[in-house]
């Protein structure tokens, strides 16, 4: 079904944006054409009414605001995809909820109002599970519609596969940028904990949501971290990509045969390239008390967080949904303290790890194999979990494809804070891998 497939490179059109090498108006109909034809299957896109004329409004003001291109922000005129646990200025907030509107109301998100202070435009509001949690929205994978896209961020992910627009924010409280971004073949970028704001999103836990983002490549997610992250150290250029450390042990066992596959193939394929790797295994026999520690947190969080929205409109949330708020009011606060405690150690056990073995970045697959078919799940995110919990920066890298033509991707990781050298980095293991 690659009729539902479509190019568009960040960095190529925030360039001819800038610049007027591309007319703006002519874009935003060519966007509009290809959102008429596509999205109806896609199903990518929050519905809206009156879509192209609030467009038509926010292109004035970014014309009359930015006119001269010499000293246009980078992402002029740039369409963007925002997940609907995001606050915006002019669209109303959902979560993929029958919530009302009203009571999910408040101040835009930080993430949306730096992307519209570079002169980005917000599209659409995209598609999203339930509250970021369980329950799957109608979105379809544009590399082929009876298979999942992944989610939470599920729409984002499909927008951005498909052409829609280069560049559109997701979230991850477990894995849900790193494992849409795989099943649908593009890079999808979770930052280290707290680099990207949070505020003025749905919450489903503080402590460990991310705000993530897609784009088709690596330059391109580069260049939305220069908006969007807290103190971006634009030049902060690392030493030469060496030594990679390559997960196997209980984490990897995870994975399906065929990601095991694939991921053996890619490390080949590094290897190829010049890399030195060095097979270790930093969570061993404890890999499944991680998996219970996160959850223990998303689950009490989530209940505290939505705990007098649940009381009044707990009849409108999912079964599944509803469940996991109800397990969370049973977690006790002695509970929760330890698991919040054991992230911290982790993250420290895995920084032992890289220094330990001399290692820049670690790599596993993105996902335990391709995007299951069906839409009644989005696929399993266990093999994002521990790089969440521990908070370090994940970015997937797409790597292969299944004989059925689905994309399997690398999923890249190094030390906290260490964000622009990871991205970096993430650029020579695309070109190592394209």
């Amino acid at each position: 079904m690659t009729e539902l497939l479509g190019d568009t490179s960040l960095a190529s059109i925030s360039r001819s944006l800038r610049y007027d090498t591309t007319d703006l108006e002519a874009h935003y109909r060519d966007a509009r054409e290809r959102a008429e034809a596509v999205d109806p299957r896609l199903r990518a896109f929050v519905d809206e009414e009156n879509r192209w004329e609030r467009i038509d409004r926010a292109l004035e003001r970014v014309r009359s605001r930015f006119p001269d291109p010499e000293s246009r922000p980078p992402l002029y005129g740039v369409p963007v995809g925002i997940k609907d646990v995001f606050r915006t200025a002019d669209l109303p907030t959902r979560a993929g909820s029958d919530v009302p509107a009203e009571a999910l109301s408040g101040a835009e998100a930080e993430a949306v109002s730096r992307l519209t202070d570079a002169g980005a435009v917000v599209l659409a509001k995209t598609v999203t599970a339930e509250f970021a949690c369980f329950e799957s929205g109608p979105t379809r994978n544009p590399h082929d519609p009876d298979h999942t896209p992944g989610g939470s961020s599920s729409g984002s992910a499909a927008a951005v596969a498909a052409g829609l627009c280069p560049l559109a924010l997701g979230t991850q409280t477990i894995g849900s940028t790193n494992r849409p971004a795989a099943f649908c073949g593009i890079v999808g970028v979770k930052p280290s904990h707290d680099r990207i704001p949070i505020d003025g999103t749905i919450a489903v836990a503080p402590s460990i949501d991310h705000v993530g983002f897609f784009t088709q490549h690596v330059e391109g997610a580069e260049l939305a971290a220069g908006v969007l992250y807290d103190d971006w150290r634009a030049g902060d250029d690392p030493p030469d990509l060496s030594r990679i450390g390559v997960l196997e042990g209980p984490y990897l066992e995870q994975a399906e045969d065929v990601g095991r596959e694939h991921f053996e193939a890619h490390v080949e394929r590094l290897e190829a390239a010049g890399y030195t790797t060095v097979r270790i295994d930093p969570f061993g026999e404890d890999i499944e008390e991680i998996n219970e520690r996160h959850e223990a947190i998303m689950s009490a969080e989530m209940a505290i967080g939505h705990d007098a929205r649940f009381s009044e409109y707990g009849d409108r949330y999912a079964d599944a949904t509803a469940e996991f708020v109800h397990e969370g009011r049973e977690t006790s606060v002695e509970t929760l303290a330890r698991a919040r405690s054991g992230r911290s150690k982790l993250r420290e056990r895995l920084h032992e790890t890289f220094e330990t073995h001399d290692l820049d970045v670690l790599v596993s697959p993105a996902a335990p194999g391709p995007a299951p078919e069906g839409l009644e799940s989005t696929g399993d995110p266990i093999m994002n979990l521990p790089w969440t919990h521990s908070g370090l920066p994940s970015v997937t890298v797409p790597a292969s494809r299944t004989d059925d033509g689905l994309p399997m991707a690398l999923q890249c990781v190094s030390r906290f804070g260490r964000d622009e050298w990871l991205l970096s980095w993430c650029r020579s293991i695309e070109d190592a891998l394209r």
